[in-house]
């Protein structure tokens, strides 16, 4: 069994551009307990301002302009929450609710 898609979001506002795609994994590993594989990514002008993902032998992580650091996972709804936030906050991304 492959993995399935769950989610794709992909938009631009001016030069930003925004992407998130997350998948069910057919059964969790130690990389990604969760069972879920993910890339949330939000650059501009092609250079990364922050991008969340997990691949293999990493885990879970955030890249935040230069620096890449661990990330907690807690639930896909948060996960989306913090990198929501970190879109407005790094690129003044407007949410539509």
């Amino acid at each position: 069994m492959r993995a399935r898609k769950l989610f794709h979001y992909k938009a631009s506002q001016g030069r930003v551009l925004v992407e998130m795609v997350i998948w069910a994994l057919p059964r969790a590993d130690a990389d990604r307990p969760h069972g879920l594989k993910y890339r949330l990514y939000c650059g501009c002008g092609g250079d990364c301002l922050v991008r969340y993902d997990n691949e293999r032998g990493k885990g879970d992580h955030r890249h935040y302009r230069d620096r890449e650091e661990a990330y907690r996972f807690q639930s896909l709804e948060q996960l989306i929450a913090d990198f929501r936030l970190d879109c407005t906050h790094l690129a003044g991304w407007r949410w539509d609710e």
